[in-house]
């Protein structure tokens, strides 16, 4: 080929390029046709969903190129003065009135001197800014809160994030009118009404939009009033948590105007209302019965119910936002409440757990020490040390003015997962402790209940497969959204020149990051960016995940164009591009944490291990989504290639690294404090979870001893078994008289705490008798 005709390729190809006009008459204007033949059709509801909440990390997660020095610059999330106080004063006393095992096995709802105190003391009013009478706490106390409740009791966890969550309190602060403020907010503060939120029904649960519940826009008569302007509602609902309970009830429906008295359609959408429950023709206060908890959850409906315009939230301005002020709420109620629960579920586990496997002692070796159980303690271990990081650093977020919509779903569900996981491996690790319910039992009605979790907000089958990906792709992606304004934009000039631009930008951040997935393959990641600002132990690993960040910008927009509206239906595909989405983000919220909390030598191994799961379950997800990829085996392999061009590098975390998150959740510590700050731990004798406290401590304080009598088995000083080695040690100065002491304690401790409750025959309502009071554990002089 002549230079001349070479030259003047280059030519052609810069002008197609480089000069909007032509490539828009030669290539844009023509894809922009094919575009919208592939664009998948949008109902209201999904677009006011895909509109709601904002963009935070995940977006820089999802432009292949993070910028971690942006994630290690926010803020570390910190509690004020006033709400350590809360933590510490009423939350605190609040849990030792909380006895589960009465409240679901006797009373089926928390004792009336309960709900009391909860509400005074301000429970139901922490999302409420204090002008209102509210609490006025930020995201991360209420998360605390929650969590701390959790770790105690369920029932009493459920009541009070209800109001703080999804309902009238956070709705009416984003779109309720003044008067509407004005009138519930104190109220609601005060406790003095209970609120529930009814959405979901028997023809509508996943599927909110569909709710068959209508309202038809007419006059009526109200407090004598013969020609008030108002709405007729018919509903019915199910599984309405704190709904038999409730005195105002938020309600959504789908509104129609059939005479035109608003002066618009006659399909107005989903409307949201505040009802009193006392309003004629509602029907509410029977229950349903969640998993054998007690927390208030029920049926309410209602027939030809005639509620005035004014109480539509928001007026008559608020009538068809219904749908988007709830996916806004859910954001950030989302963001919170679940994952404080599961969190604090899971340091349950990890807590008790380590103890129980301290303590418990089999084959002559405390059980936490065997292979198969240092296993299960790791997971328990390393979920819980990432599932706190992702807490925090969501709640963080919310506190920054965040309303994390793509977040919220991956905490949603990968906490609710890891907290199941959690105490599926702490029953395993109890045994038989675990399974028998009673009073003594610290985990059954947890390992009962974590179902209710999974399933609401949300159930985590379609969070996962649906969610994640389906609302992040459009949200995230620094130019699909752009692309589909401009294909939906009526003005063809203006949507050409949009589209063209936003065209050009994505086929460049698409060939940039296809390069770098290659090029980070072939160097392992070495390459790819990391801050040097950060612990040497951690630099790897943000190398990592910006190899993967890249490879997942990559794939998910070969997969937007290999599938096009496609997509929404391939919903395994979806599912993995979400995992490796979630797994960014729990990585990056792993990172930030070890280095907020000043980078402590102990909490090494948890991180290490939570970091190397994450890494390698995101390699799965890639070769899940490669094994599976739809269209040409060849361009599979391909994109193998260039992802993987080494191959696999990623192991799940070494036995050697499960050992070291065992051992630390074995021993007293100050790393295994920071795993599980933040439950309820009782202090009365005779509470299961102190005994097993007290247990550990002796136990650690007993290893020295036993380290004595073994060395003198092993010189003959005295027998090796039965009776006479105790008597034998004592008279040949081996032990001490208080060690010897110290001995009889813990086998009592140890006794009492894998000892599990009995009933009579035909269980009626007797319980066991209440466990003797522990003995008194004495310290061993440094100098025995």
């Amino acid at each position: 080929m002549s230079s001349s005709l070479f030259l003047t390729l280059l030519l052609i190809v810069g002008v197609i390029l480089f000069a909007p006009p032509v490539r828009r008459a030669l290539i844009s204007d023509r894809l922009l046709k094919i575009f919208r033949k592939i664009l998948p059709q949008v109902s209201q509801t999904e677009q006011e969903a895909l509109d709601a909440g904002t963009i935070w990390w995940e977006g820089e997660l999802f432009s292949g190129s993070p910028n971690w020095y942006k994630l290690l610059a926010y803020p570390k999330p910190k509690l004020s003065p006033q709400e350590k106080a809360f933590l510490a004063g009423p939350v605190e006393e609040l849990c030792r009135m909380l006895d589960e095992w009465t409240i679901t096995r006797e009373l089926h709802d928390l004792p009336p001197h309960v709900w009391q105190f909860i509400k005074a003391n301000g429970f139901f009013g922490m999302i409420i800014p204090k002008k209102y009478g509210g609490q006025g706490f930020s995201a991360l106390a209420h998360s605390e809160v929650v969590m701390k409740i959790s770790s105690r009791s369920g029932t009493a966890a459920v009541t009070v994030m209800v109001p703080n969550s999804l309902g009238p309190s956070e709705l009416l602060l984003q779109y309720g009118t003044d008067e509407q403020k004005d009138h519930y907010l104190p109220r609601l503060a005060q406790g003095l009404e209970v609120p529930c939120f009814a959405l979901t029904g028997p023809e509508a649960g996943s599927d909110a939009g569909a709710i068959p519940d209508t309202g038809i826009v007419c006059y009526g008569q109200f407090n004598g009033d013969e020609h008030v302007l108002g709405i007729r509602v018919t509903w019915e609902k199910r599984y309405i948590t704190l709904g038999p309970v409730a005195t105002l009830l938020g309600l959504a429906f789908k509104l129609r105007d059939p005479e035109g008295l608003l002066d618009g359609p006659e399909d107005l959408g989903i409307t949201l209302a505040l009802i009193p429950t006392d309003t004629p023709g509602i029907k509410i206060g029977r229950r349903h019965f969640p998993l054998d908890a007690a927390f208030q959850n029920g049926p309410n409906s209602g027939k030809d119910v005639f509620i005035p315009l004014d109480w539509v939230i928001g007026g008559r301005n608020g009538v068809g936002y219904g749908w988007r002020m709830l996916v806004n709420c859910l954001a950030v109620g989302r963001s919170i409440s679940l994952p404080a629960t599961s969190t604090g579920a899971a340091k349950l586990a990890a807590r008790t757990s380590g103890a129980y496997g301290r303590v418990r002692v089999q084959f002559k070796t405390p059980i936490g020490r065997f292979e198969g159980v240092e296993e299960a303690l790791s997971r328990i271990g390393g979920n819980t040390y990432i599932m706190n990081a992702a807490r925090v650093m969501t709640a963080g977020a919310v506190d920054l003015g965040e309303k994390p919509s793509v977040i919220s779903a991956i905490v949603k569900y990968h906490l609710t997962e890891r907290g199941r996981q959690a105490i599926n491996d702490a029953m395993d690790v109890h045994g038989g402790k675990g399974i028998c319910l009673g009073p003594s039992n610290y985990l059954g009605r947890n390992y009962q209940q974590i179902p209710v979790s999974i399933t609401v907000e949300g159930a985590n089958i379609l969070t996962r497969n649906m969610i994640i990906f389906g609302q992040g792709a459009i949200r995230c992606h620094p130019y699909l959204l752009k692309e589909i304004g401009a294909a939906n934009d009526s003005n063809a000039v203006r949507a050409s020149k949009n589209f063209d631009k936003a065209l050009a930008g994505h086929a460049a951040y698409t060939l940039s990051n296809g390069v770098r997935t290659f090029l980070h393959g072939l160097t392992g990641g070495t390459l790819a960016s990391a801050p040097g600002s950060v612990a040497p132990e951690t630099q790897r690993y943000y190398s990592q995940l910006t190899r993967f960040s890249a490879a997942f910008a990559f794939l998910a927009d070969i997969s937007l164009l290999t599938l096009g509206g496609a997509l929404k239906r391939k919903e395994r595909i979806s599912a993995r591009l979400g995992d490796i989405l979630s797994m960014l983000y729990l990585c990056s919220a792993a990172l930030k944490r070890f280095e907020d909390d000043g980078r402590p030598a102990a909490d090494l191994p948890l991180m290490h291990w939570s970091i190397q799961d994450a890494l390698y379950r995101m390699q799965q997800a890639f070769e899940g989504l490669l094994d599976n990829f739809p269209g040409s085996a060849i361009a599979a392999r391909l994109l193998r290639f260039m992802v993987f061009p080494l191959g696999a590098a990623f192991s799940p975390p070494s036995d050697k690294l499960s050992h070291e998150v065992a051992k630390l959740m074995l021993s007293p510590s100050e790393a295994r404090d920071r795993l599980t700050e933040g439950i309820f731990i009782p202090d009365s004798a005779d509470e299961p979870l102190n005994i097993l406290e007290q247990a550990l401590q002796c136990a650690e304080v007993c290893d020295a001893v036993e380290a004595k009598l073994r060395a003198a088995v092993k010189t003959g000083r005295i027998p090796a078994e039965g009776e006479e080695r105790i008597s034998a040690a004592l008279k040949q100065r081996v032990i001490t008289a208080n060690e010897l002491e110290l001995m009889a304690g813990m086998k009592s401790l140890r006794r009492r705490v894998i000892m599990v409750d009995d009933f009579p025959p035909d269980f009626g309502t007797t319980l066991a008798p209440a466990p003797e009071s522990a003995p008194a554990v004495t310290p061993v002089p440094a100098d025995a």
